[in-house]
């Protein structure tokens, strides 16, 4: 009995010291967080003079600087904006589709060549991107995609590591269930959507989170296929407030925060999905 009150003790304490840690380093991951928002009510003089504070002067702070993102060049933070969620939600939607159909059928069924395809794609993502910039933007300029969304969105359509993501999941998936379907007389497609999908839910989760945060922060890719003001994204367009001949704080800071909101909120409604994706499809397989 004194062994297992010793026992129940220390859980206890361990429990209590990892919550504080966890708290601990919340706080440390959202520091960045609020010296961005408190930087956003200040006026950009104030940035330049003192840098990023958490300094908060009421005489000074204001939501002045949001207004003036309305206004920014006739409103066009709004168009980066939609940019932005039309090639995440483009880039997200289609990836996840072939993203988990690949995966899936590397997994699940026999087929000749299956081992020398999924030895491709390990190779596909150890390659990086821009080795391979220059013949995606001449193709880009062949099939006439220069200046578009979906020309943002074509190197995305078969992400490599969504199909390695997937594979691995379903390589937990017990082949007893397909049978199941094919008795019930399901098609393999309908075995894939009636079956596996609900099963694939916390894959799904976890899987758009990552898409949606490396769509949304792409830079590179973006600025060199769209050409026009309207059509750049915010990672581009933030980037014309910083210039040789001046500094818009004023409308850095506020665009800043604004961009984080979509993953944030992104984020609050799959954390749960994604949390139990990524234990169980780093397991599995």
């Amino acid at each position: 009995m004194a062994s297992n009150k010793i026992d129940r003790k220390k859980r206890t304490v361990l429990s209590v010291l990892a919550t504080a840690l966890m708290i601990l380093v919340a706080v440390f991951a959202m520091v960045p967080f609020a010296f961005m928002f408190m930087s956003s009510l200040k006026p950009g003089t104030e940035m330049m003079r003192y840098g990023l504070t958490l300094r908060f002067d009421p005489g000074i702070s204001s939501f002045d600087n949001y207004t003036a993102l309305n206004t920014y060049r006739d409103g066009v933070y709004w168009h980066w904006y939609k940019s932005s969620a039309i090639i995440m939600i483009m880039q997200t939607g289609i990836g996840l589709f072939f993203g988990s159909l690949v995966g899936y059928g590397l997994a699940m069924y026999q087929f000749k060549g299956r081992n020398l395809i999924f030895t491709l794609v390990l190779v596909v993502m150890m390659l990086p991107f821009e080795i391979l910039l220059l013949p995606m933007y001449q193709m880009m300029i062949r099939i006439k995609m220069m200046n578009t969304y979906f020309g943002v969105v074509i190197p995305y359509l078969v992400p490599p590591f969504m199909i390695f993501f997937f594979r691995q999941y379903c390589l937990g998936i017990p082949r007893e269930l397909m049978e199941a379907g094919r008795i019930d007389g399901c098609s393999d497609y309908g075995i894939f959507w009636r079956i596996m999908v609900p099963i694939l839910i916390p894959a799904f989760g976890a899987m758009t989170i990552l898409s949606c945060m490396n769509s949304w922060n792409n830079l590179l890719w973006p600025m060199i296929i769209l050409q026009s003001e309207t059509k750049h994204t915010i990672p581009i367009g933030m980037g014309t407030t910083i210039t040789p001949y001046g500094n818009a704080y004023d409308v850095l800071m506020p665009g800043a925060v604004m961009a984080v909101v979509p993953i944030v909120v992104i984020y609050l409604f799959a954390q749960k999905t994604f949390i139990t994706g990524l234990t169980a499809g780093s397991v599995k397989g």
